[in-house]
């Protein structure tokens, strides 16, 4: 297989990115788009010069993989059909709306032996990838994820839709999954959670504390790291990172070191399709598989369920006046 036939369902702007990037992959073939509206299908295929399929098996027929960029309710549904039409597919994160649903794909993808990647997209940032090779035994994370309010993805929570990344790569670097999950989040601006606060407690004493907000007045995304002798930070928009290290070489005065962290930058979706284009072709697991992803799922799902205790907590305390 020299190139690999690759459709994209989902034509809004998640999918159009991704039909960007398939086409200009020397990886793959773009073998058309498919979406539940046909205008708007037909309007991408145009911009991309490719077909606009009309359904999933005449899509099967003509591809090889499928990346979904649906809405996520959807995602379980079609990333499973995909897979039984003999199909390798990456769905975008979340990996499903609820646990059940992205065991139901892990499962699925066991079955037919098919690669599921799933589209946790900071994994691929260059400063993440760079902070990964400078970590030791990390014992504090700290982690700001804040956006400005916008209309876009308001069916889901901002846990599910921010706070997401930053669980995947926390639990990834932490090597295991938190034992204790505290949480608290409230809703401004639309029905669902819209800032939100965590605090994750792993085997062995690392802590992670993580903030998620949609209505920020500024943008910020930025991860920080605190282990033994050295404080790393990096900011994923600017992919920059730096290192700050304590040494001693009298065994009593002690030295600060700064440097900057190595990050040859590029872009993050360019390179997780890359990833699962060579998976595909080597039939090797993607850098973020469905158990990965099903991972920070859960403790997404357990985050909720904190955010919901404390509400009810809060509203007993306001109906005491």
């Amino acid at each position: 297989m020299t190139q690999i036939r690759t459709a994209v369902i989902g034509a809004g702007a998640f999918g159009r990115n991704h039909l960007r990037v398939v086409r200009e992959s020397p990886l793959a073939t773009l073998a058309g788009v498919l979406d539940s509206n046909p205008e708007r299908a037909a309007a991408a295929a145009a911009q991309f010069e490719c077909p606009a399929f009309k359904n999933l098996l005449e899509l099967a027929e003509r591809a090889d993989a499928a990346i979904v960029a649906t809405p996520t309710t959807s995602h379980a549904e079609i990333g499973c059909r995909l897979m039984e039409l003999g199909l390798d597919v990456l769905i975008e994160k979340p990996i499903a709306a609820d646990l059940g649903s992205a065991a139901q794909l892990v499962e699925t993808a066991g079955k037919y032996e098919r690669i599921l990647a799933v589209g946790h997209l900071e994994r691929f940032n260059p400063a993440v990838q760079a902070l990964e090779k400078a970590l030791s035994t990390p014992l504090f994370f700290e982690v700001h994820r804040l956006s400005e309010f916008s209309p876009r993805s308001l069916d889901v929570d901002v846990v599910l839709d921010l706070m997401i990344h930053d669980l995947e790569i926390v639990i990834a670097m932490a090597g295991k999954m938190p034992e204790e999950v505290r949480a608290a989040g409230i809703s401004i601006l639309s029905p669902k959670v819209d800032l939100a606060n965590v605090r994750l407690a792993f085997p062995g004493g690392a802590i992670a504390n993580l903030t998620a907000s949609r209505v920020s007045t500024e943008r910020v995304r930025k991860l920080r790291i605190f282990q033994p002798g050295q404080y790393l930070s990096i900011d994923y928009a600017r992919q920059d990172g730096v290192v700050f290290s304590v040494s001693s070489t009298d065994g009593a005065t002690r030295q600060i070191g700064f440097a900057p962290l190595s990050v040859q930058k590029d872009e993050p979706l360019r390179l997780e399709l890359e990833d699962f284009f060579l998976a595909v072709r080597d039939r090797r697991p993607p850098r973020v598989d469905g158990i990965g992803a099903s991972r920070a799922l859960q403790v997404a799902s357990e985050i909720l369920d904190k955010i919901e205790e404390h509400s009810r907590i809060v509203a007993r305390t306001l109906a005491r006046g």
